[in-house]
């Protein structure tokens, strides 16, 4: 059957391609086919996945790493089903991605027909904007307004669905309707910064002895504002899995070691972008003490939730930052540099010795390699260029500090471990200049470890590093001291590199020590590659240490539960 060039499915790959969508991520089927067809005829890309939650999840890697939209499309039913946990990620994240399907036709909704499912009522609650587009002459505006809403214009970005009935993607878009207001990419539209609420803020923050700012994923692309303020006011600055890379790590501010310590001792939290969610504790007095919120972000949702600030600035962050400064003028600094400098002599301090334990950790009494050494010659394979994403539970709480690079990603809020193979071919096919390493442990390399299959057949230049421990380690640690019984949360030592050269990468198990430096060299240059690498399970994670398998009631870690209900009982001496 022949699609024409008038058709649904036409004109809304036409639109893509004015966009500057250059490929989209996705799997098959009878119910999209008309798209697929008209996609690869507009010259746009299709990677092809092996599972529908993967193409999601690379839609979203797709995003974080170029700044644009990432597109997903996936067939009807079971299709769309599969693909949920890519778009509650999505959700979560803020990430602007844009997910397409297909449904039965018209005349076989609800008949019972081949796949036939109501998607939208599936996804309405974790996307920005979900519809069924039944008219052929409404799919350009659905579509224009799908996209506006997955990138935030007017409100929260993060994912839109959208679909087509099969027989509405071959109906046909009368000319006069196929108008250029619907196709053409918009200006993004900065809100601006209200001029009364920047001089509450440079009063409070410049009066404070202690200020600490956070960042998150609204500061994206304000780096070298957000370096101005840091420089300018002399605050400390922590990190987070949403902004990492922001602020080099080399630059005076940087306390991330000291995480504790600061948001105990901080008189002002300036928050830029960054929801107060449980990794930060929730914002309670519990751990923040007295501290006043300074509160910077462009969407509701970044500027209010858990803790109201004694300012709340709804703007786009760099115009809100350079504001600050500029208004703030030759103004002196009232915060305690001597505070300040402590903090981050503690910091460059632990940074060293963590450094130097990491690459001398000894090998559990089993022999096998101890996680730090892993990561620690990892971090000296890689360039200053390089982008690395990190998946796991145990293991990600060795790599998240133990690695660094100008962009990382990770599970995110959502913890939606298994993201690391998906968003590691993504990154690589769209920066193939740069270094995309996924470090990953076992039981989440698992989620989508038949993706190893896409990057063989895309050629996509990642590396893929298994920390092999044979098991969900988190748990085992949990199940071992809390319950003296292991049940369920051992894995076996399976051979991963066998299964990467099964499907056409090049992949090597490493279990001594002294193989592990030449093996990184010669993935590296064989890439897409696998190692596996087979680490001890002997080695306790902090977060192992911290209670998170067992889900405390008021905070998500067993210290900030305990001073959660100190405080709550008005036993805690800032309440």
């Amino acid at each position: 059957m022949q699609i024409s060039s008038d058709s649904v499915a036409a004109v809304v790959a036409r639109s893509l391609k004015a966009r500057g969508v250059d490929r989209v991520f996705a799997l098959c089927g009878g119910h999209i086919m008309a798209l697929w067809m008209r996609l690869d005829a507009e010259g746009i890309r299709i990677v092809d996945v092996r599972d529908e939650r993967a193409a999601v999840h690379m839609a979203q890697a797709h995003a974080e790493v170029t700044g644009g939209l990432g597109v997903a499309l996936v067939t009807a039913g079971p299709g769309m089903t599969n693909a949920i946990t890519g778009i509650a990620n999505a959700n979560v994240s803020r990430a602007p991605v844009l997910v397409l399907s297909g449904t039965n036709t018209r005349p076989q909704e609800n008949r019972g027909g081949l796949q036939d499912l109501d998607h939208t009522h599936l996804v309405r609650t974790i996307t920005r904007y979900a519809r069924t587009v039944r008219e052929p002459a409404l799919a350009l505006a659905e579509l224009d307004e799908a996209i506006s809403r997955a990138l935030g214009e007017g409100g929260e970005p993060g994912p839109s669905y959208i679909d087509f009935p099969a027989d509405t993607l071959r109906g046909l878009v009368p000319k006069a309707i196929q108008m250029a207001e619907h196709m053409e990419a918009k200006p993004r539209v900065a809100v601006r910064p209200d001029p009364d609420r920047i001089a509450a803020a440079v009063e409070l923050l410049w009066s404070a002895r202690r200020v600490l700012v956070i960042s998150g994923r609204g500061a994206r692309g304000a780096g070298p504002e957000l370096v101005s303020l840091l420089d300018r006011l002399g605050a400390v600055y922590l990190d987070t899995g949403e902004s990492r890379g922001l602020v080099p790590d080399s630059h005076a501010s940087v306390v991330g070691a000291m995480r504790g310590a600061v948001m105990t001792d901080a008189d002002v939290v300036l928050t830029v972008g960054r929801r107060l969610d449980f990794q930060l504790a929730f914002g309670s007095p519990a751990i923040f003490g007295n501290a006043k919120f300074v509160r910077i972000a462009d969407t509701p949702a970044e500027l209010r939730d858990n803790r109201r600030g004694a300012v709340e600035i709804l703007s786009d962050a760099g115009a809100a930052l350079k504001a600050i400064v500029e208004a703030a003028g030759n103004r002196e600094s009232g915060v305690d540099r001597d505070w300040a400098g402590k903090l981050r002599a503690g910091h460059e301090q632990r940074a060293q010795k963590l450094k130097q334990t990491m690459a001398s950790a000894p090998a559990g009494k089993d022999g096998r390699l101890h996680p730090n050494r892993v990561i620690a010659a990892l971090q000296d394979a890689i360039d200053d260029n390089s982008i690395v994403v990190t998946d796991g539970g145990d293991f990600l709480s060795f790599a998240r500090i133990g690695l660094s690079a100008p962009i990382m990603l990770d599970p995110g809020p959502f913890g939606c471990i298994g993201v690391g193979v998906p968003y590691g071919i993504a990154a690589s096919l769209a920066h193939p200049d740069r270094t995309t390493l996924v470090a990953t442990g076992d039981g989440s390399f698992g989620f989508n470890a038949i993706e190893m299959d896409t990057a063989a057949r895309h050629g996509a230049p990642v590396l893929i590093v298994v920390a092999n421990n044979g098991a969900w380690q988190i748990e085992v640690h949990d199940q071992t001291v809390t319950h003296g019984k292991v049940v369920g949360t051992k894995l076996a030592f399976s051979d991963y590199a066998a299964m990467a050269r099964a499907l056409g990468m090049h992949g090597e198990r490493v279990e001594r020590e002294e193989d592990l430096g030449p093996a990184i060299q010669r993935a590296l240059a064989n890439r897409p590659a696998l190692l596996d690498v087979v680490v001890t399970p002997e080695a306790v994670s902090s977060d192992a240490k911290t209670g998170l398998a067992w889900v405390p009631d008021l905070q998500p870690l067993a210290a900030w539960d305990d001073a959660e209900r100190q405080w709550r009982a008005g036993g805690s001496d800032e309440a």
